[in-house]
């Protein structure tokens, strides 16, 4: 079975999800292309999106028909020429129109598992739970005679645990795609220990008809970004903990929240970023992640804390942010959650003093939106990061601390057979996280 054959018949379980629907429009896109090639002319092309409610199905191809009248007028010079032999399409509208046509007619909406049973690739977009990923792959297994391959988008969970749970045979690999998959450009591909040869080809020619940067990590509980996501919020929330001695815990997640985007030049401080990706979620990606580790753990009384409260983070349906550690007004924080008064302090009225102990920034400091597509970044992040180790201010000696144990964190992951070089640990940070330099540099060296 070929390319094009393997992708005739498609399902996309929690297609409807945050993640699922990037996959579907994406592989649907990709689908349509296809179809519309000379040597494909009369077959038939099926993109099963499962979901558990119709509601959300309904919004889902509504969100779909918007993004693909974006990509069609993004390549209306490629769509002339595919639809070059047809007459009655002169107009440019004319031809998207008929190109948003040709991908939604592709799309199959269901609420029915058994749509899965016909399909030849399986892209999994649910849940983070390991006991309903093996449920799910052994019922469709066990009624698909075609023997299909299982595309998980699981971030933290081994792929041969799966695989030897719901007897798959091989025939499943990871294809982590990163949030949100229509923008982000990273897609980590995770073998394991018995999966076959050619669904890892496959995955790397799809991930690159998308135009997606491929790094392949080794099978071990959150594979390269959740193992240095992960650790690092761990140490983040640690050093809040340890300032908290000295003043309320709310103003500490301030001051390092503060640390690590603005003196470490990342695009979002690390409270923030548990915020985005969801309190919730961080815990449990820490609770899948544990049993694997050894002499380490991945555990945060704090984060359990925040969960119990029903603080949870995360995005609402818009794309806007919840509130987690951080309150959020029109996407930019305004008040820290204080756990023990269970109620949010507004910044303002903190911040003059934290500000003041943590010391002024040197004067080179560039936000990271100046930083991150500048052609002399090197040179930039030399200056600053030079200068930073020069400064006896507690802002600064946090943010060279925190450099250090970033880059430690990311050398292990190399030292264990996580990622296969520096390299791939920097290239995901940098794509997945959007960080404006990888975690493992010499910015840091004394």
């Amino acid at each position: 079975m070929d390319y094009s054959e393997r992708l005739q018949n498609v399902s996309v379980l929690g297609a409807a999800g945050k993640m699922g629907s990037g996959i579907l429009l994406l592989t649907a896109l990709e689908m349509a292309d296809i179809s519309l090639k000379p040597e494909n002319k009369g077959k038939l092309f099926t993109l099963n999106a499962i979901d558990v409610s119709q509601e959300a199905l309904s919004g889902l191809l509504k969100y779909t028909k918007g993004q693909v009248l974006k990509a069609a007028e993004k390549k209306i010079v490629q769509l002339r020429k595919v639809y070059a032999d047809r007459a009655d399409l002169i107009e440019n509208i004319d031809i998207i129109n008929e190109y948003i046509m040709d991908v939604l007619k592709i799309i199959v909406p269901s609420t029915y598992i058994e749509a899965s049973y016909k399909s030849t690739l399986i892209f999994e977009a649910i849940k983070e739970d390991p006991d309903l990923k093996v449920k799910i792959f052994k019922q469709i297994n066990e009624n698909n005679t075609f023997k299909p391959w299982f595309f998980t988008n699981t971030s933290s969970i081994p792929i041969s645990k799966i695989d030897k749970t719901a007897n798959l045979d091989g025939r499943i690999l990871g294809v982590h795609f990163y949030n949100p998959p229509a923008v982000q450009k990273l897609v980590e591909v995770i073998k394991g220990e018995s999966t076959q040869t050619e669904l890892e080809i496959f995955a790397i020619q799809y991930a690159k008809s998308l135009r997606k940067v491929v790094v392949p990590s080794n099978d071990f509980a959150g594979f390269i970004g959740n193992g240095h996501f992960m650790r690092d919020a761990i140490y983040g929330i640690k050093e809040s903990e340890k300032l908290s001695s000295e003043m309320p815990l709310y103003e500490a997640i301030y001051m390092l929240n503060k640390v690590t985007q603005d003196y470490l030049v990342r695009p979002m401080g690390i409270f923030q970023l548990i915020d985005y990706v969801g309190v919730e979620v961080c815990q449990y990606i820490m609770s899948v992640m544990n049993p694997y580790l050894t002499n380490e753990d991945l555990h945060s009384d704090l984060l359990d804390k925040m969960v119990n409260a029903k603080i949870l983070g995360g995005q609402n349906h818009d794309g806007s942010q919840k509130d987690g550690f951080l309150k959020y007004e029109k996407g930019k924080p305004v008040a820290i959650y204080d756990i023990n008064k269970n109620e949010y302090i507004a910044i303002e009225q903190f911040k003059a003093k934290c500000d003041e102990k943590m010391g002024a920034l040197n004067p080179s400091v560039k936000p990271w939106k100046a930083v991150v597509g500048n052609a002399d970044k090197n040179a930039i992040l030399s200056k600053h990061f030079g200068e930073l180790k020069t400064l006896n201010t507690t802002g600064a000696k946090l943010a060279v601390n925190y450099g250090v144990r970033s880059c430690e964190i990311g050398k292990k992951l190399v030292a264990d057979h996580v990622a296969m070089s520096d390299n791939d640990v920097n290239t995901v940070m940098l794509t997945g996280f959007f960080h404006a330099y990888g975690p493992i540099n010499n910015y840091f060296n004394n």
